[in-house]
């Protein structure tokens, strides 16, 4: 008789390849949020140059804004529901390659129509970028979720902090069109991740579990999410609170450049040299809520995170001096960074496997299309008062956001799992 014997790698073997594989993961995870950040925060720096070449209004400049939030909600929306169905790596791949693509397209466009179509194609990718932070939570270990993820998170403010930089050095010379054509490297990035990264482990074993079901609408995954009450509440209650946030959220990013030099009279340098500030503090703040929510708790790290920059916004408009609003800008960055350092850890905790891709896409991304009414309301009382009246408006959602995640569940499920 003979004996088959099965060959099993050693236990530290195993762990090495495991650990070596999640890195991988979270670095290219974490290149892919810098070109998300830098995107994000790109068109708020040139939108002083754009209205003046183009003839734009404060509400068509807001419009502008809120049309790639509607872009991205589409996009985050469908992405969600497709890496469900055909893996979160090759739909983060192929929306990173899309905004990419499409950012660089923008430095060809010549009036707000032309604009406007291509970032709103653009966004549809960017929507999408959601999805990494799901990608990586499916690889790292429970233990140490929230804080790899918080770390994550400082992805978008290095992205904020590469496109200032560059924008302080390129818009002065060369004009905010190369900024734009620039901004179509990360397709290479985008290559790099369909052919480096192999889907997780339990998002594969979810699938073969899903092929196994009886096929038709029952067995579709926003069917799954609404015949079930605990999902439909938290796909319902993470809705309310993305269109809080996020309203906040792209607001603030849309016309703080503009408030800076427009409203408190800062010379271009000055304001990048303090938005460079306020986001390197939002690193920590991220960094320091992911610490926070692995030993205490995901929720509350959130509620207090969200209820702190709402409260410090009033602080910022109206005891402002030339003095002190470095300091100001400062411990808001601190505030501000803490509910994005949890987010993304307390979201993808919400749901299982099988539906955690098109619920945390959809809810998310049904925020940001609602969302995108917000930046389009502050041009709209920057016109009648001021930007700086327009951001109490941002407050009052950062705060409602908080609120209503006091009603969701912590650390529901195992994303590994």
């Amino acid at each position: 008789m003979t004996t088959t014997h099965t060959i099993t790698k050693p236990p530290a073997i195993q762990t090495s390849a495991l650990q070596s594989r999640w890195l991988l993961v979270f670095i290219l995870g974490y290149f892919a949020l810098i070109a998300d950040g830098a995107d994000v925060m790109m068109y708020g720096l040139t939108l002083t140059r754009i209205k003046e070449e183009f003839g734009l209004t404060n509400v068509e400049s807001g419009a502008l804004g809120g049309l790639t939030l509607v872009g991205m909600a589409i996009g985050g929306i469908a992405g969600g529901w497709a890496s469900d169905r055909l893996g979160r790596v090759r739909v983060v791949a192929w929306a990173l390659a899309l905004f990419s693509v499409g950012a660089g397209l923008l430095g060809f466009t010549h009036n707000f129509v032309e604009f406007a179509a291509v970032r709103f194609i653009s966004a549809l990718g960017i929507g999408c970028m959601v999805l990494v932070t799901t990608l990586v939570a499916e690889y790292v270990p429970t233990e140490r979720r929230s804080l790899i993820l918080g770390v994550l998170q400082t992805g978008i403010s290095a992205g904020y902090i590469v496109v200032i930089a560059l924008s302080n050095w390129i818009l002065p010379h060369y004009g905010w069109r190369t900024l734009y054509y620039l901004s179509a490297l990360p397709v290479l990035l985008a290559l790099v991740i369909k052919f480096a990264v192999p889907e997780p482990a339990s998002w594969q074993a979810s699938l073969i579990a899903s092929l196994d079901r009886v096929r038709g609408f029952a067995g579709t995954r926003y069917f799954q999410i609404f015949s079930q009450p605990q999902s439909r509440t938290l796909f319902i209650l993470w809705t309310v609170a993305s269109v809080f946030f996020l309203s906040g959220f792209y607001g603030l990013n849309n016309w703080l450049p503009t408030y800076l030099e427009k409203e408190l009279h800062m010379k271009f340098s000055t304001m990048a040299g303090y938005m460079i500030g306020t986001y390197v503090v939002a690193f920590i703040g991220k960094i320091i809520a992911g610490w926070l929510g692995d030993r205490w708790s995901r929720r509350g790290v959130y509620v207090l995170g969200c209820a702190g920059a709402a409260l410090f916004l009033p602080v910022i408009i109206f005891w402002h001096t030339r003095e002190n609003i470095i300091y100001l800008m400062l411990v808001f960055g601190f505030m501000y960074g803490v509910p994005l350092g949890t987010a993304g850890t307390f979201m993808s905790e919400s749901f299982t496997t099988s539906i955690r891709g098109t619920a945390v896409g959809g809810s998310y991304n049904l925020g940001r299309f609602c969302s995108g009414a917000a930046p389009i309301v502050i041009g709209f009382v920057a016109t009648q008062f001021s930007i700086g009246i327009g951001f109490l408006i941002v407050g009052a959602v950062f705060f409602l956001s908080g609120v209503t995640a006091i009603f969701i569940p912590d650390r529901l499920y195992d994303t590994q799992q």
